[in-house]
């Protein structure tokens, strides 16, 4: 069996877990009005409810986008929405990928400014596996360290069935864009929100930022 066969299932047990948790948290119904930010559609068939979604996402994943709910091109750090127009903004695993320091507190303002709630969730640094490389303790390196080992060798390069342009285009990404953030980071970037742990085998795998309307 192909490394993709078994981690699908393993990656849609997590999030159907994760989606259930997040219409519980915030009282989602079929007349919440929800912002996602940088999501797919795919995200939401495994949603216990079924909100009003628009999606909002760069220009170049249009092709990928499947189902009904309505899309809008943009960039998670300048909205182009007025205050409060949604019920909850939700983010999932987007926020590590929108560059440094001042993009992230850009997102951060421009979550609030829109949702009334919001849910933002994002891996921890702390956790020992690298989710985006699924490779041990190599996020917790120095980045000079990281710009010579990530493109020789990561367990996801190892595993998972790419294409050699695809494979490069990841691996550059992770290393200029992504920045991994702990607690301390993401309480100071939601001060108004309650911070909560998802854990795996004891350890906290992600945190989310929640605050609701």
């Amino acid at each position: 069996m192909a490394f993709n066969d078994w981690l699908t299932p393993i990656s849609r047990s997590f999030r159907r877990k994760r989606m259930k948790r997040f219409v519980k948290e915030l009282g989602v119904t079929a007349e919440t009005r929800i912002l996602d930010v940088g999501g797919v559609s795919e995200t939401w068939e495994t949603a216990p409810a079924r909100p009003a979604v628009v999606l909002l996402n760069m220009p170049r994943t249009r092709i990928e986008m499947t189902g009904p709910l309505h899309w809008v091109a943009g960039d998670g750090c300048y909205l182009p929405f007025r205050d409060g127009a949604f019920d909850v903004v939700f983010s999932n695993s987007v926020l590590e990928h929108v560059g440094g320091t001042a993009n992230q507190e850009r997102f951060a303002r421009e979550v609030e400014r829109v949702g009334r709630g919001y849910w933002v969730q994002t891996p921890n640094r702390w956790f020992p596996v690298e989710t985006h490389l699924l490779t041990p303790f190599i996020h917790w390196l120095p980045r000079s360290w990281q710009r010579g080992l990530v493109p020789r060798f990561t367990v996801w390069a190892a595993l998972v069935r790419v294409s050699p342009d695809r494979r490069r285009y990841y691996l550059e990404h992770y290393l200029s864009d992504v920045r991994l953030l702990g607690r301390r980071q993401m309480c100071a970037l939601f001060p108004s929100a309650r911070l909560v742990r998802e854990r795996i085998c004891g350890l906290t795998k992600s945190l989310i930022a929640v605050r609701k309307n």
